[in-house]
């Protein structure tokens, strides 16, 4: 089969012509006869409850209250448990959770000041993901247009340690795109206003007739899926506009006191799809999925909570009430993972290789261990999908691990065999024993 630039070249189109095709892979096997690898880093903020994420059976995802969502995932689901965050340095431990979580670097010095412990500034190294967008961008046949995305959800307007996770290099944060709008207007040009949001593929039309008549069945019922999310993705957005759902309330005066729009588990969807859409059009093939932040006092009014997650996160273990409200919540992340791999093991491998999930390792992250002790320790850890080769279907208990040995092990999954990522000093033990 010829390749995508061919084939429209072929046709007679150009790629200007048709934004919504830009990315399209090339139709068949991947590039060079590899197999094709994506990984997503999906974070969730303020720590989790211990005695309800741990599964009580290592082979069974249904026996922990928080991660029973990802039960259908069980055979490509791996939860690692000892996994810390062993850094140190300056700022405090929600800053050093959330900048070295990807970074494995410690903060720089800075004037950015968080509870008792010292100030701090940015990461001091670029993060994991953006290694290995560095990485496959090096290679024709693993380039991709964008290499990365970073996708955000409810992510506040304020840049500060505490809301940066992906770093393209020492002091150099990257903010997360909240916004669908600003996700399809990245990824596929700009639209004129929201409310109008003007259909592309009606204003192809002629020319998406033309190449699929010129497909073959298989190449066809990928172009007719990717056509439909789309426009799925269009009407959703305009009917959203039209009602003021994607507007987000303006925030109090009390800068620690975030509101979260009562909508955002829609966004949320939108975001997603958006994602797997534009990955399996190969725009991409790393991301970060960003839910709120470190420190955030997300209001999830959707669930019947009305106080802040952070707050709560601080309660003693004997509030039982709070410890529902924590569940709940950290239940709801789960769904959203869920969704996310379900999204992608329902979308076919572009080329006929099995569906997308076979290909995605899925990285569910957060700063924190515990959210009311601040421990750095524990940090909860899943990992969901077929693309990093690992022994999956149980819970592994490391011990005690630095992290940095998560992402070393994680990068080598993606072919990229550096000897270190991060502080040198906690990889000296290699990568993790976790190839199956």
């Amino acid at each position: 089969m010829t390749t995508r630039r061919n084939f429209i070249r072929d046709l007679g189109i150009s790629a200007a012509a048709l934004p919504f095709l830009s990315g399209l892979p090339s139709f068949g096997a991947s590039s060079g006869g590899t197999r094709k690898q994506r990984m997503i880093f999906m974070f969730s903020p303020n720590g989790t409850l211990p005695e309800k994420f741990w599964p009580t059976d290592p082979a069974n995802l249904a026996s922990s209250p928080i991660l029973a969502p990802l039960a259908p995932f069980q055979n490509q689901s791996l939860v690692l448990k000892g996994v810390s965050n062993l850094v140190g340095g300056d700022g405090d431990r929600h800053m050093r959770g959330m900048s070295c979580l990807l970074t494995g670097t410690h903060l720089h010095p800075g004037n950015i000041q968080g509870g008792s412990d010292s100030p701090a500034g940015w990461a001091s190294g670029i993060s994991i993901d953006q290694e290995l967008k560095n990485f496959l961008q090096k290679n024709e046949a693993t380039r991709t247009r964008f290499g990365s995305l970073e996708v955000g959800v409810a992510v506040p307007d304020r840049a500060d340690p505490w809301t940066r996770m992906s770093y393209a290099g020492s002091n150099q944060p990257l903010a997360p795109l909240d916004d669908p709008y600003q996700m399809l207007t990245k990824l596929y040009g700009k639209s004129k206003d929201r409310l109008t949001y003007a259909s592309v593929l009606d204003s192809l039309g002629g020319d998406l007739k033309k190449v699929s008549q010129k497909l073959a069945h298989e190449d066809k019922a990928l172009l007719q899926q990717h056509m439909e999310l789309v426009r799925q993705l269009e009407q959703e957005m305009k009917a959203s506009a039209e009602q003021g759902d994607l507007v987000h309330p303006e925030p109090e005066l009390d800068p620690n006191i975030e509101l979260v729009n009562d909508n955002t588990p829609q966004i949320a969807r939108m975001q997603m799809d958006i994602l797997v859409n534009a990955m399996a059009n190969d725009m991409a093939r790393v991301s970060t999925l960003q839910f709120m932040r470190s420190v955030g006092q997300a209001r999830m009014r959707w669930l019947g909570i009305e106080e802040g997650h952070h707050g709560l996160s601080h309660e003693p273990d004997n509030n039982h009430a709070a410890q529902e409200k924590l569940e709940k919540i950290n239940l709801w992340f789960a769904e959203q993972l869920a969704y996310l791999a379900e999204k992608l093991r329902s979308t076919p491998e572009p080329g006929g290789d099995g569906n997308m999930l076979d290909h995605t390792t899925i990285v569910w992250v957060n700063e924190l261990g515990k959210g009311n002790s601040h421990s750095l320790d524990n940090i909860p850890t899943v990992i969901i999908g077929g693309g990093a080769g690992f022994k999956m279907g149980h819970t592994h208990d490391l011990g005690k691990v630095a992290h940095n040995r998560l992402l070393l092990s994680l990068a080598h999954s993606m072919g990229h065999h550096i000897p270190t990522f991060g502080e040198e000093k906690f990889c000296a033990a290699g990568a993790l024993p976790l190839v199956g």
